[in-house]
């Protein structure tokens, strides 16, 4: 997200108009009820061996000491009929995880020491935000100073909330609870916030934090927070400003949803939105998301690629089938993450996730998935991209960092559904991670590469005169293929990279944690082994860790002044998860947004 920072605006001033603006203009202020009630705090779920004192719940909530709240924003386009969550009890869904034998002594030691290594670098991360970057939206791991690029809410902090009391890191994260209630979100650093950054991190990092402490003032935040977002749907058709001007919605001024939409920031609000309807019993974030819901299930099969969205939509007019570029990859992922998750956190009552799942990944493993050609043979997938229109459907053999995920989510969609097949090929991708991990020179992905894709994938036989060949073509060059490859660095198998960064993401380990706990395999915690210690031991610095320029490099890479929040909520939380006990975030317990925030599947 490149936002360029912005002055404070002066809010005393807007608190004044919006007065004005409420008494003249607009009598029905309201998307639905705004005396929202929150519960009892829930009961923590904390390990048996450790301790946490969540803040004891003070109801009604107390308001939060700002200049301005955005419940006082009047609403344009109020919502007359709201729609509800399902009623009645949720579905006794099929088990996810696999069901592990007790371990032995010799394994359970060797899984303390690698969890210890994950938690000390953890640790390491912490201690220098606290101390250099404290309530700033990031570290910079190599200068030691910060940087704000979230709207200046402190985003590394909210994001490794969660992440904090899994490690049983309790004494900090009562620190950080005392420090986070003090946020203020009636104005940001940013003059654009978008939307779906603002909810996985903040909404989804607030929500996971309450489900697993029972602290009332984590799900007082997360209203903060919700209320805020609510105002970007207020629009003519109620689909919301993603790419959001703060202030003039602040100042009453009229908004509406963009005609330039990416399909990920508008469907992928789903699991946030619906625990917060939960958790609170107000229908006013259920139903928003709801209504984008439908949109996608009424054109699911309209598109080139029926079954699945293109990347670039209009929500502003609510078409969401003219693009023809399609993929499970960079602004689309999410979007598809999401059926599954969303469907296990309505305890399967409600079958259009299932219908959505079903659709995409019919597409995806028809059209998106292919089988790489690479030394030694193996048989990998790799999730690619398409191109499709009225004439023709055109594959873009790319692999991607961020698609990394896809095997997960088959892995869980196949258990949750009952679809072994998918449980397969969610293993096939994950295993081309690993195998695009292995075949780099630093052992770490590049953001994205292109691969020769088989012709078939049930045989497949490496040839190397025919990947020179696609190298040559790749490059549009006629001789020397050798002096190419040397001038691309291009080891065997790759035929282009076209993005050489490594910034740290944890797409590769989520899938390799899923695949873990749904086979039981270990094989997958050596692969996360083997990961963890050159991620480690190449992103280290003096304070934390950080983004590497170049992995196709050899020797020490160079590194980017860059830690962004996703490493202490999403990366290392994954590789310690993968040598916890299989109990701790069971699978059949939580779902976890696209942040790793979990969350508590309903009973």
């Amino acid at each position: 997200m490149n936002m360029a920072p912005l002055r404070r605006w002066p809010l005393v001033a807007a608190v004044a108009i919006l007065l004005i603006f409420t008494a003249s203009k607009l009598s029905d202020r309201s998307f639905g009820p705004f005396s929202t009630q929150l519960p009892p705090p829930q009961a923590p779920s904390t390990p048996s061996d450790q301790t946490y004192s969540p803040s004891p719940a003070q109801f009604p909530p107390q308001p939060i000491k700002s200049t301005f709240g955005w419940r006082q924003v009047p609403i344009r386009y109020p919502v007359k009929d709201l729609l509800s969550l399902p009623s009645g009890k949720p579905h006794r869904l099929p088990q996810v995880q696999h069901t592990f034998e007790k371990e032995l002594a010799g394994d359970k030691k060797l899984r303390l020491e690698r969890q210890a290594s994950v938690k000390k670098t953890f640790q390491k991360c912490f201690t220098s935000y606290k101390e250099r970057a404290w309530m700033k939206d990031e570290l910079s791991p190599i200068s030691g100073g910060s940087r704000d690029a979230f709207g200046g809410w402190a985003a590394t902090l909210v994001d490794a909330l969660d992440t904090m009391h899994i490690m049983g890191m309790h004494d900090e994260l009562q620190d950080a609870i005392s420090a986070v209630a003090a946020i203020d979100f009636s104005t940001s650093t940013e003059s654009v916030v978008n939307i779906f950054e603002t909810t996985i991190r903040y909404l989804g990092g607030f929500i996971a934090a309450y489900d697993l402490t029972g602290d009332a003032v984590l799900l007082k935040k997360a209203v903060e927070v919700g209320e805020m977002l609510l105002v970007a749907f207020d629009t003519p058709n109620h689909m919301p400003w993603c790419r959001w001007e703060w202030e003039k919605a602040a100042q009453g001024q009229a908004q509406e949803a963009s005609s330039g939409t990416l399909v990920s920031e508008l469907g992928s609000l789903t699991v946030e939105f619906t625990r917060l309807s939960q958790l609170t019993q107000d229908m006013r974030w259920y139903d928003a998301i709801a209504r984008i819901t439908n949109l996608f299930d009424q054109q699911q099969d309209t598109t080139h690629l029926p079954g699945m969205w293109p990347v670039s939509i209009n929500a502003k007019d609510m078409i969401l089938n003219e693009d023809t570029w399609f993929t499970l990859g960079g602004m689309s992922d999410s979007l598809y993450e999401y059926f599954p998750k969303a469907y296990a956190l309505l305890g399967g009552q409600e079958p259009v996730y299932k219908k959505l799942y079903d659709g995409s990944m019919s597409a995806s493993i028809r059209h998106l998935f292919f089988r790489p050609m690479v030394p030694n043979n193996e048989n990998i997938l790799i999730s690619g991209n398409v191109r499709a229109d009225s004439s023709q459907i055109t594959q873009d053999p790319q692999g991607q960092h961020l698609g990394c995920f896809v095997g997960g989510m088959l892995a869980l969609g196949g258990r949750l559904f009952n679809y072994p097949e998918h449980v397969s090929i969610g293993r096939k991708i994950t295993e081309g991670c690993i195998w695009a991990y292995n075949a780099s020179p630093l052992g770490i992905m590049p953001e994205t590469f292109h691969l020769v894709p088989c012709e078939s994938t049930e045989n497949c036989q490496w040839d190397s005169r025919k990947w020179k060949d696609a190298v040559m073509k790749k490059h549009d060059a006629v001789d020397d293929v050798d002096a190419l490859l040397i001038q691309h660095r291009l080891v065997p198998g790759f035929t282009d990279i076209g993005d050489r960064r490594y910034i740290l993401r944890p797409e590769a380990i989520e899938s390799i944690f899923i695949l873990y706990r749904i086979t039981g395999d270990k094989a997958f915690q050596d692969a996360a082994w083997q990961m963890w210690t050159t991620i480690s031991n190449l992103t280290e610095t003096q304070f934390a860790n950080a983004a590497v320029d170049d992995v196709t490099v050899t020797g020490q890479p160079r590194l980017s002044d860059r830690m962004e929040s996703f490493w202490m909520a999403e990366t290392l939380k994954y590789f310690y998860l993968i040598f916890s006990e299989p109990e701790l975030i069971s699978l059949d317990d939580y779902i976890l947004n696209t942040e790793a925030h979990p969350f508590k599947r309903p009973r």
